[in-house]
């Protein structure tokens, strides 16, 4: 049974049962638009942000089958939009592997990059999930490693509730108040002075960044360490205009959703230039999840469904002026920045990401910037990890940084840490692959 735990009651739910490492054969659990749970109470203005409203123990299930050995429960808390109103966000709370000392918080946002609530982390990484083709089931491969090396891990739902992906700034308060909801949530054994990382890769990396930036005003209080941004996008704008048309149309369509989400005004001028059949196609995307989103758009060119070419569209003040504002970059966080970039990315192009660490630089920010030659995105990322989390664990440390730096090389794995954390991460995932501790 879960336990949800609320200001004024406590409810038990029924929750999946299963042998640990077998395969869940029970029926689908319910998908967060009809769940429950993520429902907002009735008070939610009279709350501070970070609050815990409600709360339930889960299981977590590699791509939703083979059960893992970990502690985990489910927060619902109140956050802040854009706008400055009481929203409400979920974070998934995990516990390290085995009995470590908790020295440290991870908040790790994962690559939703989607607007369908299949892809919430919330839903893909719960035992039962139906969600094939969510970024997150993938990267729960490598929040297992980061388990294992100690971590207790926050996964926000860092989009909200409805799924605004490539939202500027809202992402972040969602990333801090999770991370001040979980320092309270007492089973995870936390303080408010415990020591915070922040870490994700692309759309993750993206949400990521603006947690960074609004940190020091917003959070002030939250010891954080150090941000590590993968291929943080660098200009969701530049890659809206380079990706339409080829294998990946569906990442700035999304983006498109999202946006429609967010800014009433984006949604007025979509509403008024794109054709009854491309805002079908838009709203097709609300049930897809990502990889599926992807093939099924291959080539698809947005501007078809115009009817003013897409650089016309793009040039409006109102477009201006929302691309200038979802680019990161702004601001320089008092907190040492990580950020690794294959330079033969196809899906994030390299000068974009280049330039974020130039804006960063020149706001005061001291900047780690690796660029890896013979990786592209995909891989990226697990290469990186070791890496990453090794940074990360040196910023807890307190081990100094001389200063900002750029190098490339050829390969993260081509060094003898590189490799041995490789082999590391591999053992970690057949480990997770039979579920074992």
């Amino acid at each position: 049974m879960d336990t949800v735990t609320t200001a004024n009651r406590t409810e038990h739910t029924s929750a999946p049962t299963a042998v640990v490492g077998e395969a869940d054969s029970e029926s689908p659990i319910t998908i967060p638009s009809n769940d429950p749970f993520y429902r907002a109470p009735a008070d939610l203005e009279d709350v501070e942000p970070g609050t815990v409203l409600r709360s339930r123990d889960v299981d977590l299930a590699l791509f939703g089958v083979i059960r893992q050995k970990v502690s985990a429960w489910q927060l619902l808390y109140r956050t802040t939009s854009l706008d400055g109103a009481a929203r409400v966000a979920v974070t998934t709370v995990v516990l390290p592997i085995g009995d470590r000392r908790r020295t440290a918080l991870l908040s790790y946002q994962c690559a939703i990059d989607a607007v369908s609530d299949r892809c919430f982390p919330s839903y893909a990484l719960r035992s039962g999930a139906r969600a094939v083709g969510s970024v997150p089931q993938f990267e729960f491969m490598i929040i297992l490693y980061a388990l294992r090396q100690g971590w207790v891990v926050s996964l926000p739902d860092h989009e909200g509730m409805d799924g605004q992906w490539g939202a500027p700034v809202e992402p972040g308060y969602c990333v801090l108040d999770g991370v001040r909801a979980a320092q309270s949530f007492e089973p995870l054994d936390l303080t408010p002075t415990t020591p915070v990382a922040l870490w994700g890769y692309s759309g993750g990396g993206l949400a990521t960044s603006w947690a960074a930036e609004v940190a020091g005003d917003y959070a002030p209080e939250l010891d954080i360490v150090g941000a590590a941004l993968g291929s943080p996008v660098g200009d969701p704008g530049s890659a809206f205009s380079r990706l339409n048309g080829t294998i990946f149309t569906a990442l700035p369509a999304m983006v498109v959703e999202g946006l429609r989400r967010t800014y009433p005004v984006f949604d007025s001028v979509v509403r008024e230039h794109v054709a009854a059949r491309g805002l079908e196609t838009l709203n097709s995307l609300h049930r897809k999840t990502t990889v599926f989103a992807v093939m099924s758009m291959l080539m698809h060119d947005l501007e078809r469904h115009l009817d003013i070419p897409l650089a016309d569209l793009l040039a409006t003040p109102e477009m201006v002026q929302i691309f200038e504002d979802i680019q990161p970059g702004k601001s320089a966080p008092a907190f040492p920045i990580l950020v690794v970039q294959a330079v033969h990315d196809p899906m994030i192009d390299v000068g974009d990401v280049d330039g974020q660490v130039r804006r960063y630089r020149a706001a005061g920010a001291n900047v780690t910037y690796i660029r890896d030659r013979l990786s592209e995105h995909l891989s990226l990322h697990p290469i990186a990890a070791p890496l990453t989390l090794a940074w990360l664990s040196d910023r807890v440390a307190g081990t100094p940084i001389d200063g900002s730096s750029t190098r490339t090389v050829w390969s993260l794995a081509g060094s003898p840490a590189g490799l041995r954390g490789l082999l590391g991460m591999a053992v970690s995932t057949g480990r997770a692959f039979v579920g074992l501790r």
